[in-house]
């Protein structure tokens, strides 16, 4: 998963093979993986779902059934998953099925599963990620780099920040320095960074160009008259007290998504969409044919 823990595994961006493990916890991860398997007598299919923390291997939670993920991996690696486990369930050795055991090696192409929202047709629902799955779809991005995958994951989602266009920030106090470190890194894209209040003071602080914009009711033109301007192609806010429809915060990003604006509430999603507008892959797409995977 893209996103930090905390974030639905149906809401968060997957990619497979994973590309920032170390091969230490991936080992890790096998032998937990075999370890939990064996104790719970499961034969078929088991989704386990783990943290990675300062190259810490933790165990969020085992269920004995699959997943929304495994009709795309087997889409991607060319593994028929649900046909093996039935054959497993009826009796069958694994090591008799044509696949071997242990962890299969990795496909040479990348996978990028995209959630897509309906948060526009869903009225009074905050679209801050969390706990709850709150996505209907998803998108696939398949090439064999990780950068032109992401991009075209995005596309697909019909996600795109137009050049020149304004991007609206503005952040919880926990989020200030990540937020202009992501900046900082990204400061040649041709956009116009707004913020509001303090995100504005901390982003000029470290030397970041910004406009500085009033919150709700702070005066004229205030955020929610420049997102309904048609010049904000993305917003970025992550909540700072819950989910309180009165608070600002949750105007802001139902106003952002009612008027088809990406709105985003994790600075790991804001991350991954300035590399994917930086990257050259994704200026000329290659075709890849499924069946080739295969």
């Amino acid at each position: 998963h893209l996103e930090r823990a905390g974030v639905h595994s149906g809401d968060s961006i997957s990619v497979y093979p994973a590309q920032t493990v170390s091969k230490k916890c991936v080992e890790t991860i096998v032998k937990y993986t075999e370890s939990l398997a064996r104790a719970l007598h499961v034969i078929g299919l088991i989704n386990i779902q783990f943290i990675v923390y300062d190259e810490e291997v933790y165990v969020i939670e085992v269920n004995p059934r699959s997943s929304r993920t495994v009709p795309y991996i087997s889409k991607v690696t060319g593994i028929p998953l649900v046909d093996l486990a039935t054959h497993t369930l009826l009796g069958e050795k694994i090591k008799d099925l044509g696949y071997g055991t242990g962890l299969f090696k990795k496909s040479e192409y990348v996978a990028v599963k995209m959630p897509v929202f309906s948060f526009e047709k869903l009225h009074d629902v905050d679209v801050s990620l969390g706990p709850e799955m709150k996505s209907t779809g998803e998108v696939l991005g398949v090439s064999k780099s990780y950068s032109e995958a992401l991009h075209k994951a995005f596309v697909g989602a019909n996600i795109r920040i137009k050049p020149k266009s304004k991007v609206i920030v503005t952040v919880n106090d926990h989020d200030k320095d990540e937020l202009c470190e992501l900046l900082l890194k990204y400061k040649d894209m041709d956009l116009e960074i707004c913020a509001t209040g303090g995100t504005y003071v901390k982003l000029t602080q470290n030397g970041i160009k910004a406009t500085r914009i009033n919150k709700i009711n702070e005066g004229l033109h205030d955020i929610l008259d420049i997102i309904q301007s048609g010049e904000v192609s993305l917003v970025i806010n992550t909540p700072t007290k819950g989910r309180n429809h009165n608070r600002d915060g949750f105007k802001i990003r139902r106003h952002a998504v009612e008027r088809s604006v990406t709105c985003l509430t994790s600075l790991d999603t804001a991350r991954a969409i300035f590399e994917s507008m930086t990257t050259e892959d994704g200026k000329d797409f290659s075709i890849i044919n499924i069946a080739d995977i295969v």
